[in-house]
């Protein structure tokens, strides 16, 4: 088993330590990540400067780009195969409902599906980041499940996990997504040099939250794993919109 790993916190980030660890046993293991935090950079390539891969002293590889600059680099020039599945994380801080159009842990897995490899984004929700090994414990099941029972059809996973010691987790749930109230508004200081500089606001509190939500199962303990797909054609739209154009 092939596995090409990232994440959008950094190649010294301990989620991405611990997500090696855990899947170590499984097959070969192959580490791209951003050379600083990418937090926020959505499915952005870097096309405005030439991108350098350099490996750190612990074995990881790192970018001087995106998350998804680091998985397509690493698929498209820096391996001589194709890895069997690409997992990006172990993100510190939850990617649900909203937060997976900015998230760069969703990003990185999503241009692995984009070139053709089932990949799976995997974020433990919380600030405080304490149970690592719980989501590393959880990614590790994911592709040993997959191992023993491949996908015939292109996947992209989106996984959140709450953060708590492993066996006091209540199961996984299939998830949609849910939905956020509107973010709230930038902050806006000033700087030492007396320029008006803004901070984004932080995300709104969850909307859409009820059963069958990812939202919901993390609430709830459990671990959320919502397929997700790239097709944004908003298909119910399609008639009103060619009545409106005649």
């Amino acid at each position: 088993m092939r596995i090409l790993l990232s994440n959008d916190d950094g190649y010294f980030a301990p989620g991405l330590a611990a997500l090696a660890e855990a899947l170590a046993h499984l097959g070969e293991i192959v580490v791209v990540a951003p050379e600083q935090n990418r937090s926020g950079a959505s499915n952005s390539l870097t096309l405005d400067r030439p991108l350098m891969l350099k490996k750190a002293a612990s074995g990881f590889h790192f970018v001087n780009g995106t998350p998804t600059d680091c998985v397509h680099l690493a698929v498209t020039g820096m391996l001589e195969y194709l890895p069997d599945i690409i997992v990006s994380g172990i993100n510190h801080g939850a990617n649900m409902g909203d937060d997976t159009i900015y998230s760069g842990t969703v990003a990185a897995a999503t241009e692995g599906f984009l070139l053709g490899i089932p990949s799976i984004a995997i974020s433990l929700c919380s600030a405080e980041g304490r149970n690592f090994a719980t989501a590393g414990k959880i990614a590790c099941d994911l592709v040993e499940r997959y191992i023993r029972e491949p996908i015939r059809e292109p996947v992209l996973l989106n996984v959140n996990v709450p953060d708590i010691p492993h066996d006091q987790l209540r199961g996984i749930q299939i998830t949609r997504l849910g939905r956020r109230h509107k973010a709230e508004p930038v902050v806006r200081m000033q700087s030492p040099r007396n320029e008006t500089v803004y901070w984004i606001g932080a995300a709104g509190a969850a909307a859409d939250a009820g059963p069958g939500t990812d939202f919901n199962a993390i609430e709830q303990g459990f671990v959320s794993v919502t397929p997700l797909q790239i097709d944004l054609t908003n298909s119910a739209q399609l008639p009103g919109i060619r009545r409106w154009m005649e």
